[in-house]
């Protein structure tokens, strides 16, 4: 049995540069419930975006403080628990992520926990390319992040679909 649920659409979303956070003009991605976390769930996470080629992978939950990176895209699976994260900034969107649920993130959408249950755990990982960079939305970081940004390339695969996935058709630069 796969542990992905075929042809599962993900949630996209654009969020606006504030001023602070810059975002992406390409969507913020969430598939929800899309990943079967009955058995071993940090292990089944982590092959899932491994074998999609994303790597770089921690396990931890998401910091409670606004930030997001400039210099790479990031990919979230929630292996256990809930949290209410804000995305996009201060004039973003707060959603709940729960056990399966998948969220990928271009590079410069902001990010923070707002609340998180007590097992709440997430995998985190990356397209190859640059290492992570951690960015606090100030307006140094920001003229920064809009030099960086542009030049992130679009990975070759959706972390969860592979390269047939909806990333593939949702993330193209204009």
């Amino acid at each position: 049995m796969s542990a992905v649920k075929a042809g599962a659409e993900p949630l996209a979303v654009v969020f606006n540069d504030d001023g602070l956070v810059p975002n992406n003009p390409m969507p913020f991605l969430v598939y929800k419930a899309a990943v079967d976390v009955r058995s071993n769930p940090e292990a089944s996470i982590e092959q899932l975006f491994g074998k999609n080629g994303w790597g770089a992978m921690w396990r931890n939950g998401v910091y409670d403080f606004a930030h997001y990176h400039a210099t790479v895209h990031e990919v979230l699976g929630v292996a256990r628990g809930r949290a209410r994260v804000q995305f996009g900034g201060d004039h973003g969107q707060a959603l709940e992520i729960a056990a399966g649920d998948v969220a990928i993130l271009p590079a410069g959408t902001g990010h923070q926990c707002l609340s998180a249950s007590d097992d709440f755990c997430v995998i985190g990982a990356y397209p190859p390319g640059p290492p992570m960079d951690l960015q606090r939305p100030t307006p140094e970081n920001h003229a920064r992040a809009l030099k960086t940004i542009p030049l992130v390339a679009i990975p070759a695969s959706d972390p969860v679909m592979g390269t047939d996935g909806p990333l593939m058709r949702l993330w193209r630069r204009t």
